[in-house]
């Protein structure tokens, strides 16, 4: 007899720890401070912690909690576990020191070799490992982690549900490697018997259900179609279905709705189906539930994830609840929409946020409780659980209603920006006017950040707490900035920052100083392995209510006769890392910010800061997952972006960098934001990016990285000099810049001294072999 599937469940929870306590235990088993057994021994207890907290939130069926823990990044331990990256690792099952160095050279790369290319996972703010597929390269099964994670769990009195990723989706997302003949995914049929047998050695170990993700199943994927790859699950789930001796599977298409997929997945023959019903999915695809009651058949039982995963707003039960009794289906649980990876882990931690507010909140612990009160509802009626829909009904009364929310002189302000498309004067012009900064060929600069080290972080904590009043903290990062400005110039940098110190967070930092935001204490998300933001809270109308980095830019500058960067974030990113309204069409807020940005980019161009940097990492992280909706996006994106930068006079050159982006999908909005110069990444990747640029035409300045800011290896100047050699085959040294990936935040000082300083001597050595004069 197989278990039933739980009536209440979630399809992933954060790993990190509600105290970023794994974040802690990776970097001090990298800085060598504990040991590789003290490391395992303490993500176990994370573990087993986490079960505990999960069943205790009404999680308590069997298999309701999923196993979805990874050490660094849950692609690369599916990569693994499948051996589509060949490695004497064993998969994940890194109890010993040399299995762990050997998964984490995988992400962070050594003396010896460079890490996997990292990009953005789906429209969210995580990233992910690439996975690089060779012609050589067998697929074997290696389902050890996935075992031991069972094991422990089972241990600990908790049938828990493996996850991995699915095959589709795997493939889709991962790469030819250097040399490859064939496309990844074109080798699916190869992989389908690895995943058939790994399902039968979770099955001999007593597993009931296992879960694979195929999020690729709700997106345009470059290189393929929606139909292809709805065929390949179609084929590969029916015959996984057919292994006689398997679990049950769960098949999940987060982030989005299915389209040729559903029919597919619908006659393939899983067990379960889970889907994301959350009101932004919906919204988007009005006619997602319907379709799914008419063409999902009774055999399949449906997960709907109608709590949303990725944002923080507590949920209308009563709405959701409407929903799920449409749909007409006996055979129904309740979910997440995604992964609450992408969610901090509870508001109860939090001491800070404005009560009001605070109310309006769920997180990952709320969330789960949210799920169960609607699970029940749906058995037994909202009666079932009036507390919690009556506390639905309250928030959103209050937000609707509250004068937080919305301000008249901003929505006025907006409204009366609508027609303006944020064109400054063509871009000949500006490039005369702009000689007059004197900067020569191949010009050295950084993104922006430099080391934030223990001391700058204590100045700033203290500050905050109360402990340092202003002068003592304004010397504080004054010194700092000496510190970075004089390593600078040491260094023989063209184009000085003044490093950022006062700033946690690039993203943070400006919704600290805007209206219509709050941040968090305690709200960490993992971005990708140790690294976590606490992304802000965007809860009303925006505005900028005193100047936010004037002063610490015109210090620098005083500090140099070299030009010194102004350093913003841009609108698209700023919303991209945060969590945004539910109650207004995106743009809307997109307008509000770049308004609000524009007024900062003014105030700096008086006080004489020439160079201005508006960064937007997350341009393409906030682009639709089907293709169809991409030119709107862009089209306001790229408007909002210009609208900062949209009263400022020809002689000041604008900037912005890019990161992790697949550039070829979005050149002509690149082109579009029309900044003076672009730097993207471009190191990871080996320079593959120009080849999108070169191929456009791109006619502005261009900076694609040479230096891999997330490793913590020191590029040879050998290697920083074919890179340059690279750029220069795309890109004129006129136009061609020199400078890191992306900022130096999370390096130490060590390491970017002695890469800097090869940097500098790369592009030296590059002027000396081509003779360009400076």
């Amino acid at each position: 007899m197989t278990t039933p599937f739980p009536r209440a469940t979630v399809t992933g929870y954060p790993r990190i720890g509600a105290r970023r306590e794994q974040k802690r235990a990776l970097e001090a088993y990298w800085a060598g401070r504990i040991d590789a057994d003290d490391f395992t021994r303490f993500v176990h207890t994370l573990r087993v912690e986490t079960y505990h907290r999960l069943a205790e939130l009404g999680l308590r069926e069997d298999y309701a909690i999923p196993a979805s823990y990874s050490h660094y990044d849950h692609v690369l331990d599916t990569a693994l576990t499948v051996g589509l990256i060949p490695t004497d690792t064993g998969g994940t099952n890194t109890g010993a020191a040399a299995g762990l160095d050997a998964y984490f050279a995988l992400a962070r790369g050594t003396a010896q070799r460079s890490p996997l290319e990292m990009t953005k996972w789906f429209d969210t703010n995580y990233h992910y490992l690439v996975p690089e597929l060779a012609d050589s390269t067998v697929f074997t099964a290696r389902p050890h982690h996935l075992l031991s994670l069972v094991a422990e769990a089972r241990a600990a009195g908790h049938l828990v549900r493996p996850v991995l990723v699915g095959p589709v989706t795997l493939l889709a997302l991962a790469k030819p490697a250097p040399g490859a003949t064939t496309l990844p995914l074109d080798r699916l049929d190869e992989l389908t018997p690895v995943y058939r047998d790994i399902l039968t050695a979770l099955s001999d170990a007593g597993v009931d259900w296992v879960q694979l993700d195929e999020p690729a199943l709700v997106a345009d994927i470059p290189g393929t179609t929606d139909a292809r790859l709805a065929e390949a699950a179609r084929r590969t789930y029916a015959t996984l279905s057919s292994a006689t001796i398997r679990p049950q599977l769960f098949v999940t298409a987060p982030y989005g709705s299915l389209e040729n997929g559903l029919p597919a997945l619908a006659e393939s023959g899983i067990d379960a189906l889970g889907v994301d019903l959350s009101a932004a999915t919906r919204g988007a695809d009005p006619d997602y539930a319907p379709r799914l009651a008419a063409t999902l058949p009774p055999s399949v039982h449906l997960v709907a994830g109608a709590i949303d995963g990725r944002n923080v707003w507590a949920d209308d039960l009563a709405a959701s609840l409407d929903v799920l009794t449409g749909l007409g289906r006996e055979s129904l649980s309740v979910s997440t929409s995604t992964s609450l990876l992408h969610v901090p882990y509870t508001v109860s931690q939090e001491t800070t946020l404005p009560v009001d507010v605070a109310f309006w909140l769920s997180f990952a612990e709320e969330k789960v409780t949210e799920v169960e009160a609607l699970a029940a509802a749906l058995a037994d009626g909202a009666e079932a659980r009036p507390e919690a829909f009556n506390r639905a009904e309250r928030v959103r009364r209050t937000r609707a209603s509250s004068t937080r929310v919305h301000n008249a002189e901003v929505a006025a302000r907006t409204a009366a920006e609508a027609t303006n498309d944020g064109f400054r004067t063509d871009a000949a012009t500006r490039i005369a006017a702009q000689e007059s900064l004197g900067i020569p060929d191949l010009p050295t600069t950084t993104i922006g950040s430099f080391p934030q080290t223990a001391e700058v972080r204590r100045a700033r904590a203290d500050h905050r707490a109360g402990r340092v009043d202003d002068a003592a903290y304004e010397q504080a990062m004054r010194a700092e900035i000496d510190r970075i400005i004089d390593l600078q110039e040491e260094l023989g940098l063209d184009i000085l920052v003044h490093g950022e110190p006062e700033r946690n967070d690039m993203v943070q930092y400006f919704a600290e100083h805007l209206d219509g935001f709050t941040t968090t204490e305690h709200g960490w998300v993992q971005s990708y392995g140790s690294r976590c933001t606490r992304p802000p809270i965007l809860f009303g109308d925006v505005s900028r209510p005193e100047p936010i980095t004037v002063g610490w830019t015109r210090y620098a500058a005083s500090r140099t006769p070299h030009p010194v960067k102004g350093m913003l974030t841009g609108p698209v990113t700023i919303l991209a890392w945060s969590f945004v309204r539910d109650d207004v069409d995106l743009r809307v807020s997109a307008d509000q910010i770049g308004l609000a940005l524009s007024d900062e980019v003014a105030d700096l161009e008086a006080a004489g800061i020439g160079i201005i940097q508006v960064d937007e990492p997350a341009l393409r992280e906030l682009l639709p997952l089907r293709s169809r909706a991409r030119a709107e996006y862009l089209e306001w994106a790229v408007r909002a972006f210009r609208l900062v930068s949209a009263r400022v006079a020809p002689h000041t050159q604008i900037h912005t960098h890019l990161c992790y982006s697949e550039f070829g999908e979005i050149i002509e909005a690149i082109d579009a934001l029309d900044a003076d110069v672009t730097s993207i990444e471009a190191a990871r990747s080996r320079m593959e990016v120009l080849d999108d640029i070169a191929g456009f035409g791109f006619g502005r300045g261009i900076g694609p990285g040479i230096y891999d800011i997330h490793s913590p290896r020191v590029p040879t100047i050998e290697e920083l000099r074919e890179l340059i050699e690279g750029a220069l085959k795309h890109v004129p040294a006129q136009r061609l810049w020199i400078n890191p990936d992306c900022g130096l935040k999370t390096r130490g000082y060590p390491e970017v001294r002695a890469s800097l300083a090869n940097l500098v001597a790369s592009r030296q050595a590059m002027l000396d072999s081509v003779q360009v004069t400076v």
